[in-house]
């Protein structure tokens, strides 16, 4: 089992930056490809990042791809999101997830998940 916790999320303007991180426990955190989700209000959880486990792969959102970039630190076991060129739009709660599958789109495809992480984009 892995356990997540979320941070650095924030309140920042719109075109600013934020980097969020995701610190894992366990000693397995490799063994994990990991995701990146979002929901806003009253919507479904979106799918924003995933990184496989050997972080040569990695997907994005079209919503969100050439501004954000997922990341990971095995040593620190730590996975990462850098947001840039934020917009208003991208004002969410941001959940972190691990998976021993492939790393998909799929909400269901990950079996852990972190509490989640407000980030608001003023406009």
């Amino acid at each position: 089992q892995v356990q997540l916790v979320e941070s650095g999320g924030g309140l920042v303007q719109a075109g600013g930056s934020l980097r969020l991180s995701c610190a894992a426990s366990g000693r397995t955190f490799s063994t994990y490809a990991m995701g990146w989700f979002r929901q806003a209000p009253g919507k479904e959880r979106d799918f924003v990042a995933a990184l496989r486990r050997s972080s040569r792969s990695t997907y994005y959102a079209d919503s969100v791809k050439g501004r954000f970039t997922i990341s990971r630190d095995n040593a620190k076991k730590t996975v990462y999101l850098q947001m840039n060129s934020l917009k208003a739009e991208d004002t969410a709660v941001y959940y972190c997830a691990a998976t021993h599958g492939a790393g998909s789109k799929h909400p269901d495809d990950y079996a852990y998940w972190g509490q989640g992480t407000q980030v608001t984009v003023s406009s």
